[in-house]
């Protein structure tokens, strides 16, 4: 057959029956023959079609909806790497001014003395923060002629994976405080108990994973001034502000946990959270150029020229810094603090209603950021719990996760809801009626459900 008969072929056909799309294609080999494009995007959007809707996903912090305009730069900014500065100096001066708009929402004394980086998400920019931390006390141990063995990193037992990775990494050993019902966040409790000369730092969370609630960072602050009184130990703070750096400043401006704390050297944040970006993007500023090392900062000179370069990752999307840019000027200080607080109003319509249905007690309000948590009584059914309770609730389209709470309450479940920019006081309702319709459900159930809870666990 000719190629232009091929062509006229493939015209005619109906689109499922051109060859190509009437067969099954290899899954783990590459196939011999190429394919038409159309063809090829047929296949991979239908498989993609069968994921959950983002929109529906409770279950996630990251950010599923942005408006027309942003959809429409991000189409025109895919090809931007951010690592080559030489050859997209605008995207560069823009991720500077990110940052610096950062640092000074964060209240750094000098934002200009301040230094930072966008970076593939705020697991990497932990990463970072943490090996700041890491090398200041490596300098000044061997200025003092002590051992840098042994080095510690203290944190809550409730902190996100990305600290525990760090830690594996690169040979810190993890100090967690466990939380208890008596206290729900590491808030400087006993933290006497986990530190000492080896201690690179101490990593508060604004927004922990599990519940959404914000740690203490001004008592665990007053905790390590007490500590340095009695010990001399000089005890620097990292904050994972994953969450919280993009809510606190907008909706409880008064809040001590930033850069007016003297202890707060730096902070990290996920632009593709409540920064409302799309996936790919975090930021971590020191609030003084002397707290992140020099000798940290590589300088490469094969892009076509000599540029500083500080992160884990090297080629990746500069769209995501433009998006982000875009928001800050789109949106500015009232409009992150509208949509902020909308948010939160959700999330605390959401809480009470889930408290007045009876069979739950709230772990948080959403007081904090738009998150919170439940438990289910231990008298209202012994026929089901809160892993069935999701199953249902995904059976509705609904993505609500249950888990165990970390250690020192692991037999405890909770179930999350995160609230995000696009869900609705109107979806809100229509999530309230799946629910009571799923519980309406389980409580005529006349047994336990034959199956383990730990088959139903969503890892967290």
């Amino acid at each position: 057959m000719s190629e232009n008969d091929m062509e006229k072929r493939l015209a005619v056909n109906p689109l499922f029956a051109r060859p190509g799309e009437s067969q099954d294609i290899p899954q783990f080999t590459l196939p011999e023959d190429p394919m038409m494009p159309e063809t090829a995007y047929q296949f991979v959007h239908d498989e993609a079609m069968l994921d959950g809707n983002a929109r529906l996903n409770l279950a996630t912090f990251v950010g599923t909806w942005m408006d027309p305009m942003a959809s429409k730069l991000y189409a025109e900014t895919f090809d931007k790497n951010m690592i080559d500065k030489d050859e997209y100096p605008q995207t560069a001066a823009i991720e500077e001014r990110c940052w610096r708009i950062l640092a000074e929402v964060w209240n750094a004394p000098d934002p200009s003395n301040s230094i930072g980086t966008s970076t593939i998400g705020s697991s990497e920019a932990c990463m970072l923060g943490g090996l700041a931390l890491k090398r200041r006390w490596q300098q000044a141990r061997r200025a003092a002629g002590k051992s840098t063995e042994r080095p510690n990193l203290v944190m809550s037992s409730a902190v996100q994976v990305c600290w525990l990775k760090f830690c594996n990494y690169f040979d810190v050993e993890t100090r967690t405080v466990p939380i208890s019902d008596e206290h729900r966040t590491m808030d400087g409790f006993e933290l006497e108990k986990y530190v000492d000369e080896n201690t690179i730092g101490v990593v508060p969370i604004m927004g922990v994973t599990y519940t959404g609630m914000y740690e203490e960072i001004s008592k665990i602050c007053d905790a390590l001034d007490r500590i340095q009184q009695d010990t001399g130990l000089d005890i620097p703070i990292h904050v994972d502000a994953a969450s919280g750096g993009f809510i606190t400043p907008f909706l409880q401006p008064d809040k001590l946990w930033d850069f007016r704390l003297d202890r707060v050297h730096s902070i990290s944040v996920s632009g593709h959270k409540y920064g409302l970006v799309y996936p790919g993007i975090g930021w971590v500023v020191w609030k003084d150029k002397d707290f992140l090392p020099e000798e940290l900062i590589f300088y490469v000179s094969y892009l076509g020229g000599k540029m500083p370069t500080f992160a884990l990752n090297f080629s990746r999307p500069g769209a995501q810094v433009l998006l982000q840019y875009y928001n800050f000027i789109r949106l500015g200080r009232k409009g992150y603090t509208a949509v902020q607080q909308e948010s939160l109003d959700v999330a605390q319509y959401l809480a009470r209603e889930i408290e007045a249905m009876g069979p739950f007690t709230l772990w948080n309000d959403a007081s904090d950021i738009p998150v919170f948590a439940w438990e289910l009584k231990a008298d209202h059914t012994s026929n089901w719990n809160l892993y069935d309770l999701s199953d249902q609730l995904r059976q509705r389209g609904w993505l609500v996760p249950a888990y165990p709470l970390p250690e020192n309450l692991e037999k405890r479940t909770v179930q999350r809801i995160v609230v995000r920019n696009g869900l609705s006081r109107d979806l809100a309702s229509r999530l309230l009626d799946s629910l009571r319709s799923s519980v309406e459900f389980l409580d005529t159930l006349p047994g336990p459900l034959p199956r383990e809870q730990e088959a139903h666990m969503f890892h967290h």
